[in-house]
């Protein structure tokens, strides 16, 4: 059954989206990557001004691979994950990709399980969570103040939210396309790790389906994390104004477009 859904899945309107800034040592072997699992599926990069020449190597993998598949989005200055996210997703639904994908460049998420991902959505879920947190999941070469940050925030964010996923900060993400015409991306607040929480949420909130597939997740080996005090800052009040307006601001019409 799962390899028919993973054939079927592969014939689908597909797109993933990459946010870098400063990933010259990583962008163009993941785009060959993802490539190379699937020629179907699509990729939009959306660089932040990166200096180190991130967008030229983008360009160049345009021409091998084609500019029908490989499109890159060029914003000016660090605007934030969250805002790239919510670019990629207005950009996507203009263009009716019908399952909408989010991954790092680094290669801490395997471009393989792109077609589980997929074929999870494909199978019923809404929004497929590539987890490191539950069974068959794993993170590698972490240091331990990473686990502890990653693996904590997690836990707190059920224990304050009750939203019934257990890798809630997780960047590996599938969601079908009327997940995301049904949110309202504008109301989306936050721009680090809060910004994955919330987009869980709100999903989980406007009653759709999330499932977790169990990744293995690998520290990257190429380049600089982002990871910083301030992200870790705005995932830990972040969860608490997201229950407080879920509690007292009506979150869920906010959380839904007008068309809705």
């Amino acid at each position: 059954m799962c390899v028919c859904l993973l054939a079927l899945a592969s014939n689908l309107n597909k797109l993933v989206i990459i946010p870098t800034y400063n990933e010259s040592e990583n962008i163009a072997g993941i785009i060959d990557a993802v490539m190379k699992v699937s020629p179907d599926f699509h990729i939009l990069v959306i660089d932040d001004g990166s200096p180190d020449g991130t967008p030229n190597l983008v360009r160049e993998s345009m021409h091998r691979h084609g500019t029908d598949k490989i499109h890159l989005v060029e914003r000016v200055g660090k605007l934030g994950l969250g805002t790239a996210y919510i670019h990629g997703f207005k950009w996507a639904i203009e263009r009716q990709y019908e399952f909408i994908c989010e991954m790092d460049a680094d290669f801490s998420h395997d471009p393989a399980d792109l077609d589980r991902l997929v074929a999870a959505c494909h199978s019923g879920a809404d929004v497929a969570v590539g987890s490191r947190y539950v069974k068959g999941g794993s993170i590698e070469n972490w240091p331990l103040d990473r686990h502890i940050y990653s693996r904590g925030g997690s836990l707190y964010t059920r224990l304050i939210t009750f939203m019934p996923v257990k890798d809630a900060t997780a960047g590996f993400v599938c969601y079908k396309r009327r997940v995301l015409e049904t949110i309202n991306l504008d109301a989306i607040r936050f721009v680090g790790y809060a910004f994955q929480i919330e987009m869980k949420y709100a999903a989980w909130k406007l009653g759709f389906t999330i499932v977790e597939i169990p990744i293995v997740f690998r520290d990257r080996t190429r380049g600089t994390s982002k990871m910083n005090k301030g992200i870790i800052k705005e995932g830990v009040i972040g969860v608490l104004k997201i229950q407080y307006h879920s509690w007292f601001k009506d979150y869920s019409n906010k959380m839904r477009t007008a068309a809705e």
